[in-house]
């Protein structure tokens, strides 16, 4: 591990680097041919903080470059997520929204997925995103939004239009967010006395577990475990109160916190903070084991791919997530290997991934004709595309997974 001289975003400490993946694009910049020219690039390293046991990227993209007017990715894509978005509503509406006309504000709300509910229950709500393309979407539906950033001048702002918020929520945002800090003071300018703040998040307990290392691209700056968030939240003035671990995503952990002393913390809380202790994911050691897996995955990865083009087989991709860009720029899978990524996001149709200039084309792209091999970069969705391209199993496809190792379905 490097130990340098970066310092922990959070706490200032010591940012000792345990992986780089070298020079990587923009993950969700899809590109036209004459894009090519302009991309942009960064070096994509992660460290661990020695103080406040914090992970995070070393190098911060400029937000406007990340999420803007045509970012690509839709909350509402997905069944799963759908169904998940709602049955949070429902659980926010019965809990913390049922009181005296409750006011509830999201921080990257994208096309209002989750908010859609608490729109339809008549409930009091704030979108807050700065990509346009989705807010759009979801001032369509019904939803309230802001298309800007979360962050303390905002939140004053807000306050004084709205009131405060009994509930300020986020769902695979606040790992994006570097400045921390100013989003905090936000929070507890905005939240009532007794109210929460809720987030999820990826969990780096399952990405050491799952070896899962494509969640680590740009957007994801931090990468959350109980203690890092404890910590966090101490520094900040709060405390957590719950959390629950959420199957979605690959493995995420949904943190509840309040203000200090405000409300007494839950069992889980305490369950999942000693199963952590026992994984010791801060650890040197785990770190080392984490990296050297990520090598054994690129090796065997390209391995395979080289190996089934010289016996003449045919590979193609599907999902052209975010994920997909470390995977591919990392491993350098290019289109010689994959000649196309099939996607279900008619803004990708047609575009380049990113780094690795590989086409994307419609999911319906599979069936003509059906390729032997399909490389699964949306692993996360993996039952419910599965089902979706039965079709493909049958027509004797096989799936290639690589995490938490190569292996073919």
């Amino acid at each position: 591990m490097s130990q340098g001289n970066l310092a922990c975003r959070v706490c200032g400490g010591r940012l000792a680097e345990f992986f780089d993946f070298g020079r990587q694009p923009l993950s969700d910049a899809f590109l036209t041919p004459d894009d090519i020219d302009e991309e942009f690039f960064y070096q994509l390293t992660v460290g661990a903080c020695e103080s406040c046991t914090m992970v995070q990227l070393t190098e911060e993209v400029p937000r406007d470059r990340m999420f803007h007017e045509d970012y690509p990715y839709h909350s509402s894509g997905s069944a799963t997520m759908r169904q998940h978005f709602e049955q949070l509503a429902k659980h926010l509406i019965d809990t913390e929204l049922s009181g005296r006309d409750p006011f509830i504000v999201e921080i990257g709300c994208n096309d209002g997925v989750m908010l859609r509910q608490i729109s339809k229950a008549g409930i009091r709500h704030l979108g807050v995103d700065p990509s346009g393309g989705v807010t759009r979407l979801a001032m369509a539906d019904g939803v309230r939004v802001l298309t800007d950033f979360f962050e303390e001048s905002l939140a004053e702002a807000v306050l004084a239009d709205e009131g405060p918020a009994d509930v300020i929520y986020a769902a695979n945002t606040i790992c994006h967010i570097p400045y921390l800090d100013s989003v905090f003071r936000g929070v507890d300018l905005l939240l009532k006395p007794d109210g929460v703040f809720i987030f999820e998040d990826p969990s780096f307990g399952d990405i050491i577990e799952r070896n899962s290392f494509d969640q680590i691209y740009d957007e994801h700056f931090y990468f959350f475990t109980l203690r890092s968030v404890q910590a966090m939240a101490e520094r900040m003035g709060f405390e957590l109160v719950d959390a629950e671990r959420l199957p979605v995503h690959g493995g995420e952990i949904r943190y509840t916190l309040a203000r200090k002393g405000r409300r007494r913390p839950s069992a889980r809380v305490a369950e999942l903070t000693a199963a952590e202790r026992v994984l010791d994911l801060a650890a040197p050691a785990t770190l080392e084991r984490f990296a050297a897996a990520v090598r054994n995955i690129r090796q065997d990865l390209t391995r395979l791919l080289e190996d089934l083009r010289a016996e003449g087989k045919r590979v193609v991709g599907y999902g052209a997530t975010a994920k997909s860009a470390t995977v591919t720029n990392y491993c350098g899978i290019g289109p010689g290997l994959i000649p196309y990524v099939c996607d279900t996001t008619p803004a990708k149709h047609g575009k380049l991934m990113p780094g690795s200039h590989i086409p994307v084309l419609p999911a319906e792209a599979l069936a003509e004709p059906f390729p032997d091999y399909a490389l699964l970069f949306a692993w996360n969705h993996a039952e419910e595309i599965m089902a979706k391209e039965q079709a493909f199993r049958e027509a004797g496809g096989r799936w290639i997974l690589y995490t938490p190792k190569v292996h073919i379905l």
